[in-house]
């Protein structure tokens, strides 16, 4: 079975749905379950025929300056870059796993525009939340799981910059780092088991009659 690569992917628009609004900008990082980065991809894209910006986003849009400028520049048709990304996504050396924070947003968008563009998605139906991985692991309140409320140790030095390559290798590394707690943890608990009684000490032996 081919090892899973997961996708993180971060995209920009410029209202709350595709279609009536335009995904600006997208971007996906994919690492190995270990956190090696093995390659990343990213468009800028020429706004949808006939959409127009929401009133909220645009007006957020205006206080980021720097980051509306990078996501305007090289800009690319949507049929094009879409292509150019499913088919990047299925050379990679792996099973494909979609990563998102939050996954309901991006992956709206990225489904959307994939299979408007390209008639397919190489991720299937489905994608991998990380807001709803912290919920399973803190134990916070589902609408509490937000970044600042995460232990700090799941982050490493990246910038949370809203420019789509930046927050996708950001995010990617935090996944990384949930996954590898997830994974000890479950180790340390199939060994419990193992020793007997789930408490890490030897079961006694039950003497013979």
């Amino acid at each position: 079975m081919s090892a899973e690569i997961y996708v993180s992917t971060d995209i920009e628009a410029d209202g709350p749905i595709p279609g009536p609004h335009s995904m600006l900008s997208f971007a996906s990082a994919a690492y190995t379950e270990d956190k090696q980065l093995i390659g990343t991809f990213s468009a800028n894209l020429e706004v949808l025929e006939g959409a127009s910006a929401h009133p909220v986003q645009e007006a957020w849009w205006k206080t980021q300056p720097e980051a509306w400028a990078a996501c305007r520049r090289d800009l690319q048709q949507p049929a094009k870059a879409l292509t150019d990304y499913v088919t990047w996504v299925e050379a990679l050396p792996g099973k494909p796993v979609f990563v998102a924070m939050p996954a309901g947003f991006d992956f709206t968008f990225m489904f959307w525009y994939m299979m408007r563009f390209t008639g397919r998605c190489p991720f299937s139906w489905s994608a991998l939340d990380i807001k709803t991985l912290a919920f399973a692991m803190t134990g916070l309140p589902y609408r509490k799981c937000i970044k600042p409320r995460l232990p700090q140790r799941w982050f490493d030095d990246h910038p949370h910059t809203h420019v789509a390559l930046d927050d996708a290798i950001e995010q990617g590394a935090l996944f990384c780092n949930m996954l590898a707690e997830l994974r000890a943890t479950q180790a340390a608990l199939a060994a419990a088991a193992k020793d007997g009684d789930g408490s890490g000490q030897k079961a006694a032996v039950k003497p013979a009659n």
